[in-house]
């Protein structure tokens, strides 16, 4: 669970020992509907294909209602019949999450997997709000879909959504922690891309450094509200002072998780339809930044975690 970036290899984070296969062989065929775990959350999807990789079933996977792009390879591990009773466990786990009641068991499919972080959560990493949502209930209930049509799509480049998919790895999964402070932190980030838009451009546009200014305060808001995961509030709490701005001391895995959330935050702010545009423009460019210099601003290790809190679990059993 959680390691969908990395199915395509026929390596799930829970790799098998190699020894026979698993005595669930077969159990689910091509064009089956069925229920898959992604993250904490179960949706509806469709078994395309079934192969035996390294004595382990292997399922290529379709989210119904979803973007093809989504479609992955998942083990035995991630996969449920779509039975009366996994239905309902499936809605019990949307509750428990803050879905509405009146969700009903289709409705999964209108709440889109995505690496999201929550801080919300009342126990466990499993409730931490992995979802990929664009149509879903917000926390307070209030229902999305009334924003769709001027909801800021930000399309995360390819690997930096498997980034997303290791950052939540690392900490939910492995119970694993970025390392504070980070160099280069979210500020300097902001401002090498600001130097990089200059250089490239030959000027400075105020619309640019008022984006920036933007991505900074959103991001030093949002922290300690919707980006940490459970088990890195503790050292949050020890690493952030009251009169100290996390965007100088966190870094592009915290802020990466900024942009997953941003389409939500900025669906409720009364922005002009082109002036919408031109800022999803520059938000593409930002990430595109982002992606460029990986290797440089996002760490390859997290540090093994000390205040784990939990069984370290990401869904319920």
């Amino acid at each position: 669970m959680g390691s969908s970036s990395k199915d395509d290899s026929g390596s799930d984070g829970e790799a098998s020992s190699g020894d026979a296969p698993p005595s669930n062989s077969g159990l689910f065929s091509e064009g089956e509907r069925v229920l898959a775990y992604h993250g904490p959350r179960i949706y509806e999807a469709k078994v395309q294909k079934a192969e035996l990789r390294k004595k382990e079933w292997k399922y290529f996977v379709h989210y119904l209602g979803w973007n093809k792009n989504w479609d992955e390879w998942i083990g035995t591990d991630r996969l449920l019949k779509h039975t009366e009773e996994n239905v309902l466990k499936q809605q019990a786990l949307e509750k428990k999450q803050g879905v509405d009641k009146s969700s009903k068991p289709g409705r999964s499919a209108q709440t889109k997997p995505k690496i999201s972080t929550d801080a919300k959560v009342d126990k466990e990493e499993q409730k931490n709000n992995v979802a990929k949502g664009k149509k879903r209930k917000s926390d307070s209930g209030i229902e999305d879909n009334f924003s769709a049509e001027k909801l800021v799509k930000i399309q995360i480049p390819s690997t930096l959504k498997k980034q997303l998919v290791d950052d939540w790895e690392y900490v939910t999964q492995q119970d694993k922690l970025v390392k504070l402070p980070r160099s280069p932190n979210v500020d300097d980030i902001l401002t090498k891309y600001l130097e990089y838009r200059s250089k490239k451009d030959g000027m400075m546009t105020d619309s640019i450094g008022e984006i920036l200014k933007g991505i900074r305060c959103y991001f030093d808001k949002a922290l300690p509200v919707m980006l940490l995961y459970k088990k890195e509030r503790q050292q949050y709490h020890d690493s952030v002072e009251n009169d100290t701005s996390p965007s100088t001391i966190y870094g592009a895995e915290h802020l990466l998780r900024l942009f997953v959330k941003l389409p939500e935050l900025l669906a409720y702010v009364n922005i002009e339809e082109e002036t919408l545009t031109r800022m999803q423009q520059k938000l593409l460019d930002f990430l595109k930044f982002l992606q460029k210099n990986q290797s440089t601003f996002f760490l390859s290790a997290y540090d093994e975690s000390r205040a784990s809190e939990g069984k370290g679990k990401g869904k319920d059993d």
